[in-house]
């Protein structure tokens, strides 16, 4: 009943696969919810809210990444945290307050982007989880793994312990997209067809630029940024495209494209000089480690509004949010006109310029594409060799991981209850409960 009542309340008709993961969610303690873009995960999470905020229940959304949660937020139209705020970490008070002595309140967990969470993070959270919540945890399991040690949304997955449900039909609305299409070819291995048209009712949303020359092609993703695609498509250069690169050296690494897309884009006298780094007002910077007492955290993209030169500070804001910064805190600050792929998940860019050549070759695999292509809302560029796209599409080796957690939860499974002391899952007749000891 609650199923068909949300499909009114929502005016939707859900895919089998959808109403699948909706009754898993109202049906279980713990439910893996994954799948690609444009496969309906979003309806599921407001499906989902929708039927718990009508039994009064208390909900709570969190995601790893700032930009992540906050994208959560505005799909939802319910607040979001990052996993750091939702447990409370507090510097002075040494770690996360929210814990297995003090837990959250909650009925409801939903936590995006779980591909993201390494072991430690996840160890915390689920510390933190009362019995008497559900706990959905959704992501795609074929990006990138997390920075930190672990494989949690894989092995939680292959281990069997709890319901997956695995979306992958793609929807009507999303088949238009040649990003989603050819983003779910990439995943399946398949090279996508640049030199066929797509077809009318297609949106031309995903173009491939020829060229091996790596000088050559960062000629043309300064171009891109900077000029055609402004021009054409009305993004912002800054605000609005964003530049991911495989590798942090080289001609068209992160480092050499911050360089050229500073000069670019925010010409001028550097105002500060950290280093071998330059910084002007209104560049673009990321933050590459978690500062928790300014609530910033890795990855997060802001932008330099102002210098203050005699208390030798400067501003950045994140997201309409100014955050003060000391000089000597600066190396916690990159140019972030280029970043890495690793440092682009849980974020998504209205436009997207991949480098993608031979000269990566060690780098290039078909999940760190994946998750490169996926990070582009309405554009992607790619600039370089069919033959290197080729390489990382052919390269589903992804780096080995030795984790535990896999065995630990098959573990789990086989004794049931016996280990409800000492195990990471209890599973019992119906319900499935994760717990951390």
């Amino acid at each position: 009943r609650a199923v068909e009542w949300v499909q009114k309340q929502l005016f939707i008709t859900l895919a089998e696969k959808q109403l699948e993961a909706l009754r898993c969610s109202v049906e279980n303690k713990v439910v893996v919810i994954t799948g690609g873009p444009g496969t309906g995960k979003t309806t599921i999470i407001n499906a989902v809210i929708k039927i718990f905020s009508r039994m009064k229940l208390k909900i709570m959304l969190a995601a790893p990444t700032g930009r992540a949660a906050k994208r959560m937020s505005e799909a939802s139209g319910y607040e979001a945290k990052t996993i750091h705020r939702l447990l409370e970490f507090s510097f002075q008070k040494g770690g996360f307050q929210r814990n297995e002595k003090k837990q959250l309140d909650c009925d409801l967990l939903i936590i995006d982007e779980t591909s993201m969470i390494d072991t430690i993070l996840m160890y915390y959270l689920l510390k933190a989880i009362p019995p008497r919540a559900t706990l959905i945890l959704v992501g795609d399991v074929n990006q990138l793994p997390s920075v930190g040690a672990g494989y949690i949304l894989n092995d939680i997955i292959e281990s069997g312990s709890v319901p997956v449900v695995e979306l992958n039909e793609i929807f009507r609305q999303a088949k238009g997209s040649q990003i989603i299409v050819n983003a779910h070819k990439i995943n399946n291995g398949i090279i996508p067809d640049f030199k066929t048209p797509p077809p009318s009712d297609y949106t031309n949303d995903f173009y491939f630029i020829q060229q091996e020359d790596p000088e050559k092609v960062l000629e043309i993703i300064l171009e891109l940024v900077k000029d055609r695609i402004p021009r054409r498509f009305n993004f912002d250069p800054v605000d609005d495209i964003q530049v991911l690169t495989p590798m942090h050296r080289g001609v068209v690494g992160s480092g050499n494209l911050n360089e050229k897309l500073q000069e670019s884009l925010n010409p001028g006298e550097n105002i500060i000089i950290r280093g071998d780094r330059g910084f002007r007002v209104n560049d673009k910077v990321m933050q590459i480690r978690n500062n928790y007492d300014k609530e910033v955290f890795n990855g997060d993209i802001g932008k330099i509004t102002r210098v203050i030169a005699d208390e030798q500070t400067l501003a950045i804001s994140f997201d309409g949010r100014e955050v003060i910064y000391e000089f000597a805190d600066l190396d916690e600050i990159v140019l972030a006109y280029a970043v890495s792929v690793h440092k682009s998940q849980g974020s998504e860019y209205p436009a997207v310029i991949i480098p993608i050549l031979v000269q990566h070759y060690m780098l290039l695999q078909r999940n760190l594409i994946y998750t490169a292509v996926t990070r582009g809302k309405n554009l992607v560029v790619m600039v370089g060799t069919r033959k290197a796209l080729a390489i990382g599409i052919n390269n589903n080796k992804t780096q080995r991981r030795y984790t535990y957690l896999k065995h630990r939860l098959n573990r789990s499974r086989v004794h049931g209850s016996e280990v409800q002391g000492s195990g990471l899952v209890k599973v019992n007749e119906k319900k499935a409960t994760l717990n951390v000891a």
